[in-house]
């Protein structure tokens, strides 16, 4: 699953590698890719029935260079359930969204999610990602292209 919005400059490093998978590994039984744009709640629905899932996303104001990439489990950034009537759902950071999802799913819940971000300093307005943070998100794909064909 990738995570971002394209016209708000290295925002969009997120969708980008979903594009640059979807062309490498193409569609298979065994392999779902989502295009999740901004929109973070739809990951409750879209984890049933998967035993491994990948979020990628960008991660503003780490101190590190842009096109630096992390890898964590899920556990290290999901958040608390919120048990307030008033949360707007369409509004849900992914992160909160899987704290959902682990309420609601229960048993059903994926054990494996891994979480790849690639550190950015622009989320402004602007179609297209600086040359950092593409090759943060190209050392991605290589990683994922290559573990997927193993």
């Amino acid at each position: 699953m990738g995570f971002g919005n394209p016209v708000r400059a290295d925002d969009g490093v997120g969708i980008y590698v979903i594009e640059q998978l979807k062309k490498h590994l193409g569609v298979s039984e065994d392999l779902s890719i989502f295009d999740m744009g901004t929109s973070a709640f739809e990951v409750l629905f879209s984890l049933k029935g998967h035993e491994r899932i990948i979020l990628v996303d960008a991660v503003i104001n780490t101190g590190e260079p842009v096109g630096t990439v992390y890898k964590l489990p899920a556990s290290e950034v999901e958040e608390q359930v919120q048990d307030d009537p008033h949360v707007f759902l369409h509004s849900l950071k992914w992160s909160q969204a899987l704290s959902y999802a682990k309420k609601m799913l229960g048993d059903d819940y994926p054990e494996d999610i891994t979480v790849y971000l690639i550190a950015i300093d622009s989320t402004k307005f602007n179609v297209g990602m600086t040359d950092q943070a593409r090759e943060g998100g190209d050392k991605i794909i290589k990683i994922l292209v290559e573990e997927f064909r193993n």
